[in-house]
C-alpha cells in the first residue's frame, strides 16, 4: 500500500502538494472537509483530475485529521494505492421522510459479494437514523464482512451535511465502498470515556430515533433542566450531555447524541435509536477519560491486525467531544498516533455519529460521543511485495 497525503486552506492553498504523485496508480482517494469546500467543487476538481483512475469518497466534517492535527474549513485528501486490493462503491440518495434501514439494505444488495472483506461508509448527518442504516447494510452483507464508517458533519451549524462518492454529491447521499482480497486486514475498536451522572430513567415515550418522555415527563424539558444556562443552544449544546442507553442491566450503553429538537412536540431527535421500554441516563465529559478512550480504539485496531503499525488509520470521533476537548483536542489524535506508531498515515474527521462495532466479532452499531478507528494494511508474502515495488 502507498499512501499520498496532503491539504488545502484557503490561506496556504496545497501543503504537501499539489496532489497527483501517485496519478493514476491511486485506487481510493479520501476526501475530508467543510461543506462549503466539497461543494464549490473547484478543489475536488483539481483533486479529480490528479488521480483520473481512482474514485473519490469523502463528506463535510465538524473538523478534520491529517496526521496528529485538527483542522477547520480545510480540505484533507488522502491518496492509496494498493497492492492487491480491489476497492468498489455505490451510493444512494434517501430523502428526510425516506427509510433509513431501505437505504441501507439498497447499499448492500449493490456492492458484489464475491471476496468482499469489509465496508466503509459515509453517510448524511441530518435527517437519517443511523442506527437503522447499520441495520439495513449489515443485515444483507455476507457473514463475517466488517463494517465501519460515520455521519457527515457540519461544524457545531447543524444546517446541512455533504457526502462525495465520485460523482455524485449532494446533502441526501449515502456512500459505502467494499474491499476485495484476501491481502487486506483491517481492524476496528469504538470507545468513548463519558462519565455517567444522575438517575438512570425509564423511556416512557420514543419512536425509532425520536425521544419524547422520560419516566413520564417532556425528555426536552428535562434535558433543558440540566443544561440551565446552555439550553439556549440546542441542540448544539446538547452535544455537551449525551445520553447512555441500555435495555437491560447486563448490556454495554451505547451513546447517543442529539441532532435537532422539536419545540412544538417536545421531542429530542437523536442520531439513532433511542428505544421505548430502555433505560437512558445522563452524561458528562472527563477529560483524562476522553483521552484514554481515544487511545483504547487505537489499541483494539492494532492488536486486531497482530500488534503491528498498520499502513492506514481512519479516525472517526464525535463533533461532541471537540466541543469538550477544546484547545486539548489534539491530545486524543496524539494519543493514538503513541499507540500505532509513526510510520501510519492517519486521517478522519469530527462526525455526526461513527459506526462500528465496539470491538472485533462484536455487531456493528451507530455510537455517538467516541473515537472509532478503522486500521488497514497488506499482508503480502516478502517475494511478492518485493516484486510489486
Amino acid at each position: 500500500m502507498k499512501i499520498e497525503q496532503m491539504m488545502w486552506t484557503t490561506a496556504t492553498g496545497w501543503q504537501n502538494g499539489p496532489p497527483g504523485k501517485r496519478g493514476l496508480a491511486a485506487q481510493l482517494v479520501f476526501l475530508f472537509g467543510s461543506r462549503e469546500i466539497l461543494a464549490g467543487g473547484r478543489e475536488v476538481q483539481e483533486v479529480r483530475a490528479a488521480y483520473p483512475a481512482a474514485h473519490l469518497l469523502g463528506c463535510s466534517t465538524a473538523g478534520e485529521i491529517c496526521g496528529t492535527s485538527v483542522f477547520d474549513d480545510s480540505l484533507v485528501v488522502t491518496a492509496v494505492e494498493f497492492a492487491d486490493t480491489q476497492v468498489h462503491g455505490v451510493a444512494v440518495t434517501a430523502g428526510a421522510d425516506q427509510d433509513s434501514r431501505q437505504a441501507g439494505r439498497r447499499l448492500a444488495q449493490e456492492l458484489s459479494k464475491k471476496d468482499l472483506v469489509h465496508v466503509l461508509v459515509f453517510s448524511k448527518g441530518l435527517g437519517i437514523n443511523g442506527s437503522e442504516l447499520v441495520k439495513g447494510l449489515s443485515e444483507n452483507l455476507p457473514q463475517g464482512v466488517s463494517v465501519t464508517g460515520g455521519l457527515s458533519g457540519d461544524g457545531e451549524r447543524f444546517e446541512e451535511t455533504w457526502v462525495l462518492w465520485d460523482t455524485q454529491a449532494g446533502s441526501e447521499v449515502i456512500a459505502a465502498v467494499g474491499f476485495y482480497g484476501r491481502h487486506l486486514k483491517v481492524g476496528y475498536g469504538s470507545l468513548g470515556g463519558w462519565d455517567m451522572f444522575g438517575p438512570e430513567r425509564l423511556i416512557t415515550r420514543a419512536k425509532g430515533n425520536v425521544l419524547y418522555e422520560l419516566d413520564g415527563k417532556s425528555a426536552l424539558e428535562l434535558y433543558k433542566q440540566y443544561l440551565g444556562k446552555h439550553a439556549g443552544g440546542l441542540p448544539a449544546t446538547g452535544l455537551l450531555f449525551p445520553l447512555s442507553i441500555r435495555s437491560s442491566p447486563q448490556e454495554t450503553g451505547i451513546v447517543r447524541t442529539i441532532l435537532s429538537v422539536n419545540e412544538e412536540e417536545q421531542s429530542i431527535i437523536f442520531a439513532g435509536d433511542v428505544p421505548e421500554g430502555a433505560y437512558a441516563r445522563l452524561m458528562k465529559a472527563n477529560f483524562d477519560r476522553l483521552i484514554d478512550g481515544a487511545m483504547g480504539a487505537a489499541k483494539t485496531g492494532y492488536e486486531a491486525i497482530g500488534s503491528r503499525s498498520p499502513e492506514l488509520a481512519l479516525l472517526i470521533s464525535c463533533v461532541g467531544r471537540k466541543m469538550v476537548l477544546k484547545q486539548r483536542i489534539e491530545e486524543e489524535v496524539e494519543g493514538v498516533r503513541e499507540v500505532l506508531g509513526e510510520s501510519t498515515v492517519m486521517a478522519g474527521f469530527y462526525s455526526y455519529g461513527e459506526i462500528s462495532p465496539f470491538t472485533p466479532h462484536a455487531r456493528c452499531e451507530l455510537h455517538n460521543q467516541t473515537m472509532t478507528i478503522t486500521t488497514l494494511s497488506e499482508d503480502l508474502a516478502p517475494s511478492e511485495a518485493a516484486r510489486r515495488e
